[in-house]
């Protein structure tokens, strides 16, 4: 039986037939609707009182998505076959971690320079080129990939596989850059603990450094550490294909989505990398 003219959920057009299989939570997808949009603004805010302005637009896109998608999710809510609200919510929730990745990227670099960039195998300046480069080319996958699953709608399943299989690309991509990333940083830091100051951030050679660093530190781990765990997830999520098992399981993902992605951005609202680390107002002395 074709489905592909339902527009609403009826006697020849099931909620189970959909792609997800299910009506999306309304609290908990208007919860995280909610929470995205306060951590955006609370982003704008910070970030132009400490003059952060590129981890301010990566911060603020990333959570204006993942509020964008959740909106999505919350519509169709009301009516699992609107093709606009799967459209909304498949193409920003892909893309939305990739810019709270490139926040990440762009503190370690400034953690580097914070804590002793001679402890680093990569000039900090080389992070936000290489990885934030890596984390474009993985946005245009995702996007190609959203674009693709978008037009097919809920409907069109060869297409949907098509653009998946151009998404699961992107995201692995992302999970290769992300761990790359994470092994250069964790030798970083292994070698500013045997051979530096510690991570007090006290003092580091002849330069007085803040004396917190070691805050933004544990929020830029935490930080990193939920958003692989989202891009792992999403892995096998979409490589069983549309409307697969795991697909159809809301509740891990919205935690094993929503809420690490959440929780990223709330690390960096509240221990905000702009009060920790001078070299990342604008204006600053910077080491490169």
């Amino acid at each position: 039986m074709s489905y592909r003219t339902c527009s609403e959920v009826g006697p020849g057009c099931p909620v189970e037939a959909t792609t997800y299989g299910y009506y999306p939570n309304f609290g908990g997808n208007v919860f995280l609707t909610a929470f995205f949009g306060v951590c955006g603004v609370a982003q704008i805010g910070v970030g132009t009182y400490y003059r952060a302005w590129t981890l301010m637009v990566a911060l603020v896109v990333g959570a204006i998505l993942e509020m964008a998608g959740y909106v999505g999710r919350v519509l169709m809510h009301a009516n699992p076959w609107d093709e606009s609200a799967f459209k909304l919510q498949i193409v920003c929730l892909v893309l939305a971690p990739t810019f709270v990745a490139a926040g990440i990227y762009l503190t370690l670099k400034h953690i580097i320079i914070s804590l002793g960039a001679e402890h680093s195998r990569l000039k900090p300046r080389l992070f936000t080129w290489i990885f934030i480069g890596c984390d474009i080319g993985s946005l245009i996958l995702q996007a190609a990939g959203g674009g693709v699953a978008a037009a097919a709608g809920n409907t069109n399943f060869d297409l949907l596989t098509a653009g998946n299989n151009i998404i699961i690309a992107g995201i692995a991509f992302q999970v290769a850059t992300m761990s790359v990333c994470g092994v250069l940083g964790l030798e970083f830091f292994i070698r500013v603990i045997r051979h530096g100051s510690g991570l007090s951030g006290e003092k580091f050679g002849n330069v007085a450094r803040h004396k917190n660093v070691l805050f933004i530190v544990v929020a830029e781990i935490f930080a990193y550490f939920t958003v692989l765990i989202r891009c792992i997830y999403r892995i096998p999520e979409m490589a069983g294909g549309w409307g697969n098992p795991l697909m159809q399981k809301e509740d891990e993902f919205l935690v094993l989505d929503g809420m690490m992605i959440g929780l990223a951005i709330l690390a960096l609202t509240v221990c905000h990398p702009g009060f920790f680390l001078p070299s990342l107002r604008k204006g600053a002395n910077k080491q490169t």
